[in-house]
């Protein structure tokens, strides 16, 4: 790599991490930081780099890999189910919004060619941002997260008719368009049959034959040689290479390696994603900005506006919910990042101005840039419309709920009928005490309740449908969710009816046990601290300690709110951040040598507010919950609890004051 070259990228990766960590503590979506770090960076503004063609290049990769990991979440069954949402939902979509975007754009005294060149590019949205905002939303499986997919795909299908277009329009093609696309269909008929046959066949057995060599660096290569062959591919069969990829991923779908390839891929397909966006804001011509902007704001207020509500009037007459129509029209109004390359080609063609090609593109960029705000907002109103199965099945469903339940009295409502749910119904049954579950999952709600189960399909987040199950009567609600988010949003709705019912919530850690409780969580269980109660207990018992004893020793753990388990010992792979980038709490072990600071002075006056000590080691006795008054010697071993950095701090205290 040139020197020039490897300081650019230097420069690129150093802004991104500055300006995704001001963003993230800023709750600011991620694809915004990137955006704007390309706009900051990029050859208008700073200037600092401008080697925009290099990073397109690998930018693209970002996108074949995302598309690759949504094809692990749609099976070919599943989308053989979805053809009704492609190729009628989508169709419509991209002939409607293109038929009125062209005869806006015509108002506007743009020539043909340039009318259908923009309506082109304004009419598809941006499969990057939309389903990476879907998969972060955990949305990819809902209505309109399903209904959304759909119209994208088929999007991706009509960004080939599109190309093939505009050498049409500047009379430069040999051949009629009607052959031209006879050919593009024949050839994307042949490649998927190719495809499938290769998924079927091919690929379980060669992950079978790498799987067998246990070696992780082996399958990783091998991840990454499927996702890119797939999209080179489709490439090469003037299809675009996203659509190969998401292809590669469906035939892998439905083999037992799915969420190992998942979990592979994540890593390339973030960081690529994020030069994707960042790319994207390269684009932006500033001086075009600055001489264009009223026209900019005008054109993307309109096409948010129009592409909203065509979409979501078309996605109402796909199926008649408001709240799904709602979410999937504002999740797709933006424009697409192919309008790039459609631009790109038509500015060869000379069939665009380049001042026109600058305000459209930017436009886009804009739209893109607004697309987070319109999925919160769009989830804010949905939250406020009935859903349209609203008011006629939603409220057949609860006045059937408050029949179902209505002789029911001192029982318990179970949030959730997934393992847990299921496993504290089947206790409660054989104890004969009267209980009912809710869940939202039709499948599970359809089976279970076959089986006798008494449980009832609902979204628990509702007080209507808790109310319908009788939580004014009840005496226990028994919340089984994994997603703490979900568990706080149904402890709030009941508190904030004034019931006092107790709220007994499973979690899978203890990381978030202060807010649950603030929330209005009567016990908490987290559920791998359980685990680990459960095996001492087994281990203790095996080891011959008395039953009384044992039993007094977890109760004293539980009623500390499992103090005694809180922080462990890093390895080389441990994190020390959560999830969603909160500092865990680890556990790290000092011994104070000849001539600490801390050697001589009680713990009370080292001040180690932010960091516990959980116990100190001196020869061979040890001392549990030291008291301030514990004064320290030379040799102690302290075992410090808390985050990294609060560890770190607490070790310079105690060693050099």
């Amino acid at each position: 790599m040139h020197e020039a070259n490897l300081s650019q990228f230097l420069v690129l990766i150093t802004a991104a991490v500055v300006v995704s960590s001001l963003f993230r503590r800023m709750n600011i979506p991620s694809v915004l930081a990137y955006l704007a770090v390309g706009l900051g960076v990029g050859p208008t503004a700073l200037g600092w780099v401008d080697d925009v063609e290099t990073i397109q290049v690998l930018a693209e990769f970002g996108v074949v890999f995302l598309l690759f990991s949504l094809g692990l979440e749609f099976s070919l069954a599943k989308m053989i189910a979805l053809r009704k949402v492609v190729f009628n939902l989508g169709g419509w979509q991209v002939a409607v919004s293109s038929l009125v975007i062209f005869g806006i754009a015509r108002l506007f005294k743009a020539s043909t060619e340039e009318a259908i060149i923009i309506a082109g590019a304004l009419a598809l949205s941006s499969t990057a941002v939309v389903s990476k905002e879907l998969v972060q939303r955990n949305e990819l499986g809902l209505p309109h997260g399903v209904m959304s997919m759909g119209v994208l795909l088929f999007q991706d299908l009509a960004a080939v008719i599109f190309l093939i277009l505009i050498p049409f329009l500047a009379g430069g093609s040999d051949r009629s368009l009607a052959a031209a696309l006879a050919i593009t269909l024949g050839k994307g008929a042949l490649l998927f049959a190719l495809m499938l046959a290769i998924g079927k066949y091919v690929l379980p057995f060669i992950f079978t034959e790498v799987a067998k060599s246990h070696s992780e660096e082996l399958f990783v290569l091998t991840v990454l040689m499927v996702s890119l062959l797939a999209a080179a591919l489709t490439h090469s069969f003037g299809l675009s290479m996203a659509l190969g990829a998401f292809i590669a991923g469906m035939m892998l779908s439905e083999t037992h390696y799915k969420h190992q390839i998942e979990a592979d891929i994540r890593p390339f397909r973030d960081l690529l994603l994020g030069l994707f966006f960042i790319s994207v804001g390269m684009i932006v011509d500033f001086q075009e900005v600055l001489a264009n902007w009223p026209w900019i704001l005008l054109i993307t207020a309109m096409l948010l506006l129009a592409k909203a509500t065509l979409i979501g009037a078309l996605a109402y007459r796909h199926q008649k919910d408001r709240a799904v129509a709602l979410k999937t029209g504002l999740y797709l109004a933006q424009g697409g990042e192919f309008g790039f390359a459609l631009f790109a080609l038509g500015e060869k063609f000379q069939l665009i101005s380049k001042q026109a090609g600058a305000v459209v593109i930017t436009t886009v960029i804009l739209s893109i840039t607004l697309t987070p705000w319109l999925m919160n907002l769009a989830r804010y109103l949905s939250a406020r419309f009935p859903s349209d199965k609203g008011q006629g099945v939603a409220q057949t469903r609860v006045e059937a709920l408050t029949n179902a339940c209505s002789e029911l009295e001192g029982h318990a409502i179970v949030c959730g009928f997934g393992r847990v749910g299921q496993t504290v119904a089947r206790f409660m049954r054989r104890s004969s005490m009267p209980m009912t579950a809710v869940d939202k999952d039709p499948v599970r709600v359809k089976e279970a309740a076959a089986a006798g189960e008494p449980v009832h399909y609902g979204d628990s987040e509702r007080l209507d449908i808790l109310k319908a199950l009788g939580l004014e009567r009840s005496r226990l609600l028994i919340i089984t969710y994994a997603d703490v988010d979900k568990s706080l949003a149904v402890i709030r709705k009941v508190r904030s009816t004034g019931s006092n019912v107790p709220i007994l919530v499973r979690t899978a850690d203890d990381s978030k046990m202060s807010l649950l409780q603030e929330a209005g969580a009567t016990e908490i269980v987290p559920e791998t601290l359980e685990a680990s109660l459960m095996l001492v207990t087994q281990v203790l018992t095996l080891m011959g300690a008395p039953a009384r004893k044992i039993h007094r020793q977890i109760e004293e753990v539980r009623r500390s709110r499992y103090k005694m388990l809180h922080g462990y010992y890093p390895g080389i792979n441990s994190q020390l951040v959560g999830a969603d980038g909160t500092p865990l709490e680890k556990l790290h072990a000092l011994t104070l040598p000849d001539g600490a600071y801390s050697c001589h002075r009680s713990l009370a006056q080292m001040k180690l507010a932010a960091c516990n000590v959980d116990s100190i080691r001196r020869g061979d006795e040890e001392f549990f919950d030291p008291s301030g008054d514990f004064v320290l010697q030379p040799g102690d071993t302290l075992i410090l609890h808390g985050s990294a950095d609060q560890v770190e701090q607490a070790e310079n205290k105690l060693l050099g004051g």
